[in-house]
């Protein structure tokens, strides 16, 4: 099975940076990928912030457009997220998936972002 662990979550201020990293580990030799980030604030439904294809197409949703940056590196089977300009309201836990090309998916257990006004 794949595993998935998340890290570089943090406190930040309002305006900062930061990295997010999922690395994969596990039953992935000769799989395909379909990758995302996910986030989840208390009280809100999950949702989809990034997402990119094993075609490098991407895809963000429009409240993180322009400031967030998904990207993968194959050969250490992670993906990245790089988020700038972080406001209050992008305080969530943010999750990792990663999709096999059957449609099987994969969580990670999740990193925390707190950004403080």
């Amino acid at each position: 099975q794949v595993r998935l662990v998340e890290s570089g979550g943090g406190l930040v201020q309002a305006g900062g940076s930061l990295r997010l990293s999922c690395a994969a580990s596990g039953s992935i030799f000769g799989s395909i990928f379909g990758k995302g980030w996910y986030r989840q604030a208390p009280g809100k439904q999950r949702e989809l912030v990034a997402a990119i294809t094993t075609g490098g197409s991407t895809n963000y949703a429009d409240s993180v457009k322009g400031r967030f940056t998904i990207s993968n590196d194959n050969a250490k089977n992670t993906v990245y997220l790089q988020v700038d300009s972080l406001k209050p309201e992008d305080t969530a836990v943010y999750y990792c998936k990663w999709t096999r090309t059957n449609g099987f998916s994969y969580w990670g257990q999740g990193t925390q972002v707190t950004v403080s006004s």
